[in-house]
């Protein structure tokens, strides 16, 4: 069956990656397509979260440039897309990390948690926790023995990838760490276990960086840009927390960087994702003196920024830029040759009872856009 740009179809692909709220995995087909479409050599992935968008890139055979400012993502590209040994190689590191015996540590004093009468979670200091104690003691066995074995880049990387991907299958939580659930999810009683992730065999020559996109794109030569910035929210009544992907994932930092370090609230965040340390521009929530969001003007450094011929930006209608703003951004630079309005299902912090007073009633479907601009 042909796609809507007439193309025969695509090669079969997978990708793999941890529960994310901005995850783009039921808009890989047209993201792909449209860049199929344009038979690119390099395409650059200026805000690869996840990396599933550049893991499936690299799959179909490009080069692909990667880059995001969380420590957590880069990690997960040096895995998926950089990983030059055999599985057989990385699969020895992972049965040895299996083999461990528990040990009670760091991780464990705050987010493990033992199981009552009721199967409700509660750690020590009497607060909700995301993980079984039997899982957290193995946590902290593993992450303090990866430290010890002197790995390389790309072993540390698989390594800690399992890991985190072992994590979230025996996690007690609604796919983020900004709150847990009262009771045990059913797959926190499972047994913490490493498995060798997917990674990503190809010819193609793939660079990873971890910096600020708006400024790192001046010197990224590539035919074409894929940019998914975080969107914030447009709801004002919603705590800037909660729209914070640093704040949603400090569990993750935490893990990579094995840097212990001070905690605050009931979800044992990290001090620095706190409301006024973790500042992402595409997360401001403050207006500028024309009534329009700071983010519009970050946007426009970027697209101007850029140095590629095609840009694809992927926005929500959730997020605090209208489409018409957007629009009005990229016509300053080129012109749109292409414009999808993909009906998306929320994301789970939508249906959570306790967000509900932050909710838009005018907001009743949420929506993806895809713009596809030549500069």
């Amino acid at each position: 069956m042909s796609d809507f740009f007439g193309n025969a179809g695509l090669p079969h692909y997978t990708t793999e990656g941890i529960k994310y709220v901005g995850a783009k995995t039921k808009l890989l087909k047209p993201i792909l397509e449209i860049i199929s479409k344009l038979k690119p050599t390099t395409v650059f992935d200026g805000f690869a979260g996840t990396t599933r968008v550049s893991q499936a890139l690299a799959r179909l055979g490009y080069d692909v440039v990667c880059n995001d400012k969380a420590v957590w993502s880069k990690t997960f590209a040096e895995c998926y897309l950089n990983a030059p040994r055999t599985d057989q190689h990385y699969q020895a590191i992972l049965e040895h990390l299996n083999g461990l015996p528990p040990k009670h540590g760091w991780f464990s004093e705050h987010y493990g948690g033992v199981v009552t009468e009721s199967k409700q979670s509660i750690g020590a200091d009497g607060l909700k926790k995301p993980f079984q104690m039997s899982n957290a003691n193995k946590l902290d066995a593993i992450r303090e023995e990866i430290d010890k074995m002197g790995l390389e880049e790309d072993e540390k990387s698989v390594a800690l990838t399992s890991l985190i991907l072992a994590l979230e299958r025996v996690d007690s939580t609604l796919g983020h760490y900004v709150a847990y659930l009262k009771e045990w999810s059913p797959r926190s009683f499972g047994q913490l276990y490493l498995v060798l992730p997917k990674i990503v065999r190809s010819s193609g020559k793939h660079k990873i960086f971890n910096q600020d996109t708006v400024e790192l794109t001046k010197h990224i030569e590539s035919d074409i840009a894929y940019f998914d910035p975080p969107y914030g929210s447009n709801n004002k009544k919603m705590p800037a927390s909660r729209v914070r992907y640093e704040a949603y994932y400090h569990l993750w930092k935490t893990i990579i960087q094995n840097d212990r370090p001070e905690l605050f609230g009931a979800a044992k965040r990290r001090k620095d994702c706190s409301d006024l340390a973790c500042n992402s521009e595409f997360e401001e929530f403050r207006q500028g003196d024309d009534g329009k969001y700071l983010i519009i003007e970050t946007l426009n450094r970027l697209i101007e920024n850029s140095a590629s011929s095609y840009i694809l930006l992927s926005y929500s209608s959730g997020g605090r830029a209208t489409a018409d703003e957007i629009t009005q951004v990229l016509g300053e630079h080129g012109e749109i040759i292409k414009f999808l309005k993909i009906s998306h299902r929320k994301n789970v912090m939508s249906h959570m009872t306790w967000t509900n007073d932050w909710r838009s009633e005018i907001d009743s479907e949420n929506f993806e856009y895809l713009f596809l601009l030549r500069k």
